[in-house]
């Protein structure tokens, strides 16, 4: 079996982003293996700058309390924020982009009215990526 030394998790805030990045962490014991935590702002079609600007600071925040968490247990964290486009096929690209050995990220995002299907970018991914998903509840 190939040896995990990149993964790549995708980060909205959700709780189950938040539980996949404890996964990853878990996972994460080789002190060789590094996080990239992904979170993409999805601007509103027309957004203002002080929307933008808010979207912003919601990832910095998303992100920061990613960075906090891994530092906490001693595993290598980057995090990238991206903006527009389909959020999965952003997710897709930056990991073959970067090589990333498997992605690991949470079954549905923020939205509460999709608590009883697979989210529609987690399926994206699964459907799409060329290497491993691991999807977290």
């Amino acid at each position: 079996m190939k040896t995990i030394r990149k993964i790549l998790v995708p980060l909205d805030g959700s709780k189950h982003s938040q539980r996949a990045l404890e996964l990853a962490i878990a996972i994460s014991s080789d002190k060789n293996t590094t996080i990239t935590g992904l979170h993409v702002i999805r601007f509103p079609i027309i957004s203002k700058s002080k929307i933008k600007d808010q979207y912003r600071k919601i990832a910095v925040k998303i992100i920061g309390h990613a960075t906090k968490m891994a530092k906490k247990d001693g595993v290598s964290f980057n995090g990238k924020i991206g903006s527009n486009g389909y959020v999965g096929k952003q997710i897709v690209r930056a990991a073959q982009d970067g090589k990333f050995d498997v992605i690991v990220m949470g079954s549905r995002g923020p939205n509460p009215i999709a608590e009883m299907f697979l989210g529609s970018v987690a399926n994206y991914v699964l459907n799409k990526s060329k290497i491993p998903v691991l999807i977290v509840k």
